[in-house]
């Protein structure tokens, strides 16, 4: 699961291609572009105006991932598929939560 996530102190950073405009909010497993980083993909019904799109996905994070909405942020790539969300939490927790998700 090496490049999917960041542990980081006070959470995990997690990197993510989102697709908007999507019939379902779901996620669609991992993606491992041609430089080699991975990335989780995921749709969501939201349309890329406003940061709908971006709040539909840290809604969807924050469900699967069993954490608070707030704890969820995309901190890079607003306006870009790829995207780094944060998410506050024991990283520990949350990498073991995240590998479960990227398996299902």
């Amino acid at each position: 699961m090496t490049g999917l996530f960041r542990p980081r102190n006070d959470g995990v950073d997690l990197f993510v291609r989102l697709t908007p405009k999507a019939a379902i909010d779901r996620f669609e497993g991992i993606e491992t572009s041609a430089d080699g980083r991975s990335q989780l993909k995921a749709r969501v019904r939201a349309v890329p105006e406003n940061g709908a799109a971006n709040q539909a996905l840290e809604r969807l994070v924050a469900k699967a991932l069993g954490v608070p909405r707030s704890a969820v942020s995309v901190v890079a790539g607003g306006t870009a598929r790829l995207k780094t969300l944060r998410i506050s939490g024991d990283p520990a927790a949350l990498a073991k939560a995240i590998e479960a998700l990227s398996r299902a």
